[in-house]
């Protein structure tokens, strides 16, 4: 069982790959693997987009996985020990911050985007806000992804503990703190990452011909491939 998933998961997938590769390069087609050209001819707003959505998505996924682990075992040991159950809510309370670190960082980027036209927005600076977006709430998901699943696992601990020696709850919960400071340092690595990140802007619509008082429309041309 274990041959076919390692098979089906890393085999198939890289040896379809290089048969297409080899195809493509035999072919002559093989500046079809151009990855400078497909980050340049996707929009800065698919990237932005995608990393507010990582960032609000991730985080409430590893919300929801501590809160299912922890609550399990609050849950399971509250049967035999009833008083853990108040004061063990703490745990899920440490779960649910998570989700709240992505949200906050999903509306704080979600102000970097404004309208701008198609033709007016391929430019350097709309780039970079794009990128900037789309890594930043990368990490910020991916830190509250981490960060749930740790409190979650060290919350159940907690509880279980609990109902066998209430003097050990005080002494994980300690651990438990310090596995929540995990989203908050992914949050603060989130603002940093665009921190130098303009908002979205159209670019120069105007030229001003030397020597007239004529104005020229002209395009944003930060990439070559963007017709």
């Amino acid at each position: 069982m274990g041959y076919y998933t390692y098979y089906y998961t890393y085999g198939l997938p890289t040896f379809v790959v290089i048969i297409i590769a080899l195809y493509l390069l035999f072919t002559g087609s093989g500046e079809a693997f151009n990855v400078g050209r497909f980050l340049e001819e996707s929009s800065p707003y698919v990237w932005a987009s995608t990393g507010i959505g990582l960032s609000i998505g991730l985080s409430v996924l590893g919300a929801g996985w501590g809160i299912f682990i922890t609550g399990a075992s609050i849950l399971g040991g509250g049967v035999r020990a009833p008083r853990i159950t108040t004061k063990n809510l703490i745990s899920i309370i440490f779960c649910e911050v998570v989700a709240i670190y992505g949200v906050i960082m999903g509306i704080v980027y979600s102000a970097k985007l404004a309208p701008v036209a198609e033709h007016l927005l391929y430019t350097r600076e709309n780039y970079f806000t794009g990128y900037a977006l789309f890594w930043g709430g990368l990490t910020v998901g991916m830190c509250n992804l981490l960060c749930g699943v740790s409190v979650g696992i060290t919350g159940s601990t907690a509880a279980i503990s609990d109902a066998a020696d209430p003097n050990l709850f005080v002494k994980i919960l300690v651990v438990e703190v310090f596995g929540s400071i995990m989203g908050l340092f992914g949050l603060i690595v989130g603002l940093l990452m665009i921190g130098a990140a303009s908002d979205f802007t159209a670019a120069s619509t105007t030229a001003q011909l030397a020597g007239a008082g004529v104005k020229q429309a002209v395009r944003a041309a930060a990439s070559p491939y963007v017709l």
